[in-house]
């Protein structure tokens, strides 16, 4: 699967007018390309340099005070 594949589940979603539906459609059709990008990119997180990273970390976002 590609981003060409999201982007098609995301426009099937969109087109949906009852919410539900669009709910469901994201939850089971666009949330699983997600959940592989977010995996990438948790990786990268760990094996970059904190100083070559200008974003805040996910696991640092969890414990802002």
């Amino acid at each position: 699967k590609n981003t060409d594949d999201m982007t098609n589940a995301r426009k099937i979603a969109n087109k949906l007018n009852d919410l539900n539906k669009k709910a469901f459609a994201y939850c089971d059709n666009v949330r699983p390309y997600f959940d592989k990008i977010r995996y990438h990119c948790d990786k990268l997180e760990q094996i970059i340099d904190d100083q070559s990273w200008p974003l805040t970390k996910y696991r640092e976002l969890l414990f802002i005070k």
